[in-house]
């Protein structure tokens, strides 16, 4: 029985999970379908998940695979509109004005009444607020990239509402209005990712805009597929106790669980210290690569000789 052809579709998801493969960035099934459909689609995407489980990295290899610049917008309490999307070269501006005062007297010159005089005047009025006088932010780069980008607005969870619905009318139409010059459009439609670590409840207008991606904690699999790719000189054996142990450390009740980005530290220190095997001290001496709290590894270190063992075992 002959085997059913794949889709172009499902092709294209199939080519996006192997070129992040092999930058480095393992995606499941799931996180390449959502890439894939946000170019089809030129929708952009909100990805939620706890912090270092690589919703940051999966627009760095979005950039690297589609090789466009990444254009990164990190977001905080207090962001406005001037730090996200422009601000005017106010020192050019003046420089500006004093050439067009020290020109006054030609430019008047000839001029029949007040009328005329003032007419003369609004002509220079678009020449101070235009694309020259501009300093670009995040937003407007990305909507003036020549050959498109790919925007990370990092951490929309940690801005103000305000400045959420300011991006209303990027997120949907891709373009912005700026009041001195009118709308500007993206010269590309960028492919746009959000990310959000759940520290605040977004709008429903937000989420309409946007395909949603969740990335939780890998399984023991998947952990051990990233730990390969991203430290392959680790002995397969020592790799799967590590991430055998970060999995037990998981299921206890810390102020910050390890994420995927400290199980990858924690195996290039490994590495570093030539450790053929887990031991109890070994352990214990490297503990604060994935803990980052005092309390947790105190409260840990009396489960380190259960959780090495069954790290051991698996």
């Amino acid at each position: 029985m002959s085997a059913v052809p794949q889709s172009p579709a499902h092709a294209a998801v199939a080519a996006i999970q192997a070129g992040f493969a092999a930058s480095g960035y393992i995606a499941n099934d799931a996180i390449a379908m959502v890439v894939y459909l946000a170019q089809a689609l030129s929708k952009p995407v909100l990805v939620e998940g706890p912090p270092g489980v690589g919703k940051t990295e999966l627009a760095k290899a979005a950039a690297a695979l589609f090789d466009k610049p990444l254009i990164r917008l990190q977001c905080y309490e207090g962001l406005d509109e001037a730090r996200a999307l422009y601000e005017w070269k106010y020192g050019k501006q003046l420089l500006y004005t004093q050439v067009l005062k020290e020109q006054l007297g030609d430019l008047m010159a000839g001029a029949r009444g007040l009328k005329e005089s003032i007419a003369r005047l609004h002509e220079f009025d678009d020449t101070f607020f235009n694309e020259e006088f501009l300093e670009p932010r995040p937003l407007l780069k990305a909507l003036w990239a020549d050959n498109g980008a790919v925007l990370l607005i990092d951490e929309i969870d940690k801005s103000d509402q305000e400045f959420e619905a300011f991006l209303l009318e990027l997120l949907s139409d891709y373009q912005i209005s700026i009041p001195e010059i009118g709308t500007v459009r993206a010269k590309h439609t960028p492919l746009v990712f959000l990310t959000s670590n759940n520290t605040r409840e977004l709008g429903d207008a937000l989420k309409r805009r946007c395909l949603h991606l969740h990335i939780p904690f890998p399984d023991s699999r998947l952990e051990q597929r990233i730990i390969e790719s991203r430290v392959p000189e680790l002995e397969a054996r020592l790799r799967e106790q590590l991430v055998g142990f970060v999995q037990g450390l998981r299921t206890l009740d810390l102020k910050k669980v390890p994420a995927v980005s400290e199980t990858i530290d924690w195996a290039r220190t490994l590495l570093l210290l030539h450790a053929q095997e887990l031991d109890n001290q070994l352990v214990r001496s490297t503990l604060n690569v994935l803990l980052k709290f005092q309390e947790d590894i105190e409260s840990v270190d009396a489960e380190v000789p259960a959780l090495t063992r069954a790290a051991g075992k698996r």
